[in-house]
């Protein structure tokens, strides 16, 4: 039986992502405490693989897993879920509003609910935890008053909702990532995305320079961030996701040019993108090259070219 961790304890949105991949089928679900213990789980061989929050559609990127992710010994991303996010306010049975001068959740919980909290609970302390379901434990335990978590979090620790539906900003969407040891990327579906890292010189055009590898190839862009290198100052990681597989030929010939020109590229997965509703990559012409077709009738041309049978 597969071994998959996620960010627990039981209830998480993490773990609801995970339950929505076809891996989790007939797969021991190991419950983490924190992102990083999922990313240590997977690097030890003690799970085989594990989810991780990695974006969120209102507060941008996880940054503890971002840096997770360029640790070594590396990880890469197999597969990701989207999961819409909806948040409760729950307390202990029989609690009322004006008891509460207390009230956790996770980072992202706090960031997403941070104006309703400020207008129906101004006096209250905002506290964070470890998870969304990590803080409804907290509360059934008595550490805290109130938790802004998941409506299961609440059944599970036998809460009581105070308040439904908190959250400042309606149809937000958490983007989690499935990662796995380094191996063969899964095979191109038409509708992937590549995930890389890459740092580069300190230097004035350098950051244009590696954009610019995945212009000229037609190559969409969808995220760029940056985050510090923690033991080199006023240097970063940027990372990069991009519509594409790695097994395409612009795709290649993008990363082999960045590997080329900056001083380390990170390879952090080719992988399905997730949602229905995605929508599906440019098909015409895009940058000098000509998108993928191009490119590869380019390599065609070229092969040509070598071997003396076109000139």
């Amino acid at each position: 039986m597969a071994r998959l961790a996620f960010l627990g304890p039981s209830g998480t949105f993490t773990e609801q992502a995970l339950r929505s991949l076809p891996e989790s089928d007939g797969a021991e679900l190991v419950p983490c405490g924190g992102s990083l213990a999922v990313l240590a789980a997977v690097r030890d061989g003690s799970a085989g693989a594990g989810c991780v929050p990695i974006e969120n559609s209102v507060e941008g990127a996880v940054p503890a897993v971002l840096d997770g992710l360029v640790a070594d010994p590396p990880l890469v991303i197999v597969r990701e879920a989207l999961v819409s996010v909806s948040f409760d306010l729950m307390v202990r049975p029989g609690t009322r509003r004006e008891d509460v001068r207390t009230v956790a959740s996770h980072t992202h919980g706090i960031a997403q609910t941070r104006g309703w909290i400020a207008q129906h609970l101004p006096d209250a302390e905002v506290l964070l935890s470890t998870s969304t379901s990590e803080a409804a434990a907290q509360v059934a335990r008595g550490e805290f008053d109130a938790a802004v978590a998941s409506p299961l979090a609440a059944e599970l620790n036998g809460l009581e909702v105070l308040a439904g539906d908190v959250a400042d900003n309606a149809g937000a969407v958490t983007r989690f990532a499935l990662v796995a040891r380094p191996g063969p990327p899964p095979a191109p579906t038409g509708n992937d995305r590549t995930s890389i890292a890459a740092t580069t010189e300190n230097r004035p055009g350098t950051l244009l320079g590696l954009l610019t590898e995945l212009a000229v190839r037609g190559i969409d862009l969808t995220r760029i961030e940056s985050r510090p290198i923690k033991d080199r100052h006023a240097e970063y990681w940027f990372h990069l996701d991009c519509l594409g597989h790695v097994a395409e030929p612009a795709m290649g010939e993008a990363l082999a040019a960045l590997h080329r020109r900056c001083d380390r590229v990170r390879f952090l997965g080719s992988y399905p993108r997730a949602g229905n509703g995605a929508a599906p990559r440019p098909t015409g012409p895009a940058g000098p090259l000509g998108g993928t077709d191009g490119f590869a009738a380019a390599e065609r041309w070229l092969a040509a070219l070598r071997s003396g049978t076109s000139w």
